[in-house]
């Protein structure tokens, strides 16, 4: 899918581009856009970068790309009946905070399902698999808050490829 999306011959889903960033520890926002640097950044709304899923909704950032920084701020709107689908686990570490600004979500975290209606807010590990879907058949728009950053660099992958040691338990030559 990788190679298909370099090649332009494939355009990704908001879902896909979400575990290619979750599969290299960064955000979705650092993959669509570069770092910036500044102590004070206006990010006006006909500049933000949105994503569009097919499935009906999307994903409107409102935080810049900053260095040493993997926090991300969303606006995410889902149309009545529209399921997101399931996102992968993030680092070990990793936060999200979701508030509920119109509608109803239903939001299931570790497959434990939890619904949230406008002006409901909630905080989650976000190391679980995760998923956003309206089951109304009104709009419902959420803000989303990431820290990502989890574990020091290296640790997830090493995890992956079976070494269970975080870096700092390793013995080193």
């Amino acid at each position: 899918m990788v190679s298909a999306i370099e090649r332009g011959t494939k355009a990704p889903t908001v879902v896909v581009l979400d575990r290619i960033a979750t599969a290299l520890d960064t955000s979705l926002s650092r993959l669509m856009e570069a770092e910036a640097q500044a102590s004070v950044m206006v990010m006006r709304h006909s500049e933000q970068v949105v994503a569009r899923d097919p499935a009906g909704w999307e994903r409107r950032i409102l935080s810049p790309v900053l260095p040493g920084v993997e926090f991300e701020l969303m606006r995410t709107t889902l149309e009545p009946g529209v399921d997101a689908g399931v996102f992968l686990p993030h680092a070990r570490g990793s936060r999200e905070y979701v508030a509920v600004e119109k509608g109803t979500l239903m939001l299931t975290l570790g497959g434990v399902l939890y619904q949230l209606h406008a002006g409901d807010s909630v905080y989650y590990d976000g190391d679980c698999e995760h998923g956003f879907r309206n089951a109304r058949r009104i709009r419902c728009v959420y803000y989303l808050a990431m820290d990502v950053l989890g574990d020091p660099a290296g640790a997830r992958h090493a995890r992956l490829a079976g070494d269970t040691q975080r870096p700092e338990q390793r013995r080193r030559p």
